[in-house]
């Protein structure tokens, strides 16, 4: 499974880790993602996705409704 977010299309981005003695070092910055069960009441039916915690609170926010429509247009969800 790939660490992605399913809202944001957050992903790994890859960087340097730094030693004391400035020997860099390729390393990766995986985002914070969670699984999570949400409940969407206009269709009446619970979903998971595996979303970073900056998307969970932009739901607490707007409202997954809103989120998953916005989702949708930047071609995140289908």
């Amino acid at each position: 499974m790939a660490r992605v977010c399913d809202l944001t299309g957050k992903k790994a981005i890859v960087g340097n880790k730094v030693s004391f003695s400035n020997h860099k070092t390729k390393r990766r910055f995986n985002p914070n993602l969670q699984l999570k069960k949400f409940y969407i009441p206009e269709d009446d039916m619970w979903i998971t996705l595996k979303v970073s915690t900056s998307a969970i609170k932009t739901i607490n926010r707007k409202g997954i409704s809103a989120v998953l429509k916005q989702a949708v247009e930047k071609g995140h969800l289908r």
